[in-house]
């Protein structure tokens, strides 16, 4: 028997009054006495509401917030909520965090024994195989979500968007699309062109890939197949729209959607950028996955290129790289390994430049973090769009170390510069904030209201 989502909404209302559970959707209130309290409380949906399906809190829950705010979510569905006991129950802060308090009063359901249980059984065999464990995880949480929709009695599908990411999206989509719903699956990153080229660095520097990337033809056809049931795909940068393209998407069937950031606290606000003093070495920092797509090898032979100069590189991140090419880095770079997020805010703090000499990613919203925090930010244009050429940042062509080399020198020589990019760079962050992600999404809306469905493509 498969496990019924948790209500959560219901169940912090029925504690204050049990009454509600006939206002409130839930499996333990009949479709009978909803149908009743619908037209004595008025409860109408929008013309058009939402449902939203994500594992794990990507992007602090952006969307769902953003819909919800907007009158629009009619249900998220998780597969962890770390509400109340289940906070406590949840212990590993992977977990503890999957909750935000902007939906606190929306309706939201999750499966958390299922990923208890699945913390337990990582903790006791750990995977070997992490592509074919997100196929396992994703496909068990799509079957969880569309068993979850098909209780829903009263759902105007037609009027409905349903909305989830790629892995976790397919069963649910299917049965919702086959009840009349239009179906969004977002696109998190490039897919095989991604692994691609991740498999030519492999070759290019033999042996620095702690793990070489594996990944099953049966991930890439489990995503083609969700692709093709989609009536959109939503991806956050012409990157990897570019990419996806390039693999037999149509381009009229991709939207971009930039992903949205917003300050934790007021460290991040835009204030007055202190100059740094000229005896003070400029302060380099990468952070995130210190690997081969994150284009690790090039920032260390840029590193090569200025022993010479007043620079110190520090590199943050869980290392994934040989042990060896850590060691034989040169003295103007300090790598820390994985840090807490506390940490990660006195990094920011320090630096007064940030590199991300990607291979690709499908977004990288380090970048926008950094740029809070008043760094200028020097990229590849294989990510998402943030930098402007010369004003905030620069942006390299990639997998090149002698370009990188230089933007740093023509920074570190340059003080007055370097301020005011610092300063650019936090006026830049406006534009991706939750109301333009709010934008965002109703022209997206818009585009697809009132439109047949679309036919399958062929992935021949």
């Amino acid at each position: 028997m498969r496990p019924y989502a948790i209500n959560h909404r219901t169940q912090r209302a029925a504690r204050k009054n049990p009454a509600l559970l006939f206002k409130l959707p839930s499996r333990h209130s009949s479709c009978f006495f909803r149908q009743i309290a619908k037209q004595l409380f008025k409860v109408h949906a929008p013309s058009t509401s939402w449902i939203c399906a994500q594992i794990g809190a990507r992007e602090h829950y952006a969307i769902p917030r953003v819909l919800h705010r907007s009158g629009k979510l009619e249900a998220l569905f998780t597969d962890y909520w770390s509400h109340g006991l289940w906070h406590k129950l949840a212990r590993s802060p992977r977990l503890t965090s999957r909750w935000h308090e902007d939906l606190s009063d929306a309706e939201v359901y999750s499966f958390n024994s299922s990923a208890l249980l699945d913390g337990l059984r990582n903790r006791i065999h750990p995977s070997t195989d992490s592509y074919s464990e997100f196929l396992r995880i994703g496909s068990r949480f799509g079957k969880q979500v569309r068993s979850s929709l098909a209780r829903r009695r009263e759902q105007h599908w037609e009027n409905t968007i349903f909305f989830g990411y790629d892995t976790g999206f397919l069963e649910a989509a299917a049965w919702a699309k086959d009840q009349g719903a239009v179906c969004i699956v977002g696109q998190m990153d490039p897919s095989r062109t991604e692994v691609e080229m991740v498999r030519e660095e492999e070759k290019l520097w033999p042996g620095w890939a702690k793990t070489p990337v594996l990944v099953p033809e049966e991930y890439f056809a489990w995503r083609k197949a969700e692709w093709a049931l989609a009536d959109a795909i939503m991806v956050n940068s012409q990157w990897t729209f570019d990419a996806l393209v390039q693999q037999g998407l149509p381009a009229d069937k991709i939207h971009i959607i930039p992903l949205a950031y917003e300050a934790k606290d007021s460290s991040e606000e835009p204030s007055a950028v202190p100059l740094k003093p000229d005896s003070e070495p400029l302060r380099v920092l990468f952070l995130g996955q210190v690997n081969l797509r994150k284009g690790i090898q090039y920032l260390l032979e840029a590193a090569k290129l200025l022993k010479t100069e007043n620079i110190q590189i520090d590199i943050a991140g869980r290392i994934a790289i040989a042990d060896q090419f850590v060691v034989k880095a040169p003295p103007n770079v300090r790598f820390h390994g994985a840090v807490t997020r506390d940490r990660v805010r006195e990094f920011y703090k320090r630096a007064d430049v940030f590199v991300l000499p990607t291979i690709s990613d499908g977004f990288a919203l380090t970048q926008l973090e950094a740029m809070a925090h008043g760094l200028p930010v020097i990229t590849t244009p294989n990510c998402g769009r943030v930098v402007t050429e010369g004003l905030d940042g620069f942006i390299i062509p990639p997998r090149d170390a002698a370009a990188l080399a230089d933007r740093l020198r023509t920074i570190l020589e340059d003080p007055e510069r370097l301020q005011a990019m610092r300063e650019a760079a936090q006026l830049a962050v406006a534009r991706f904030n939750l109301d333009q992600l709010d934008k965002n999404l109703r022209a997206l809306e818009a585009s697809l209201k009132g439109t047949a469905p679309s036919s399958l493509p062929s992935f021949a």
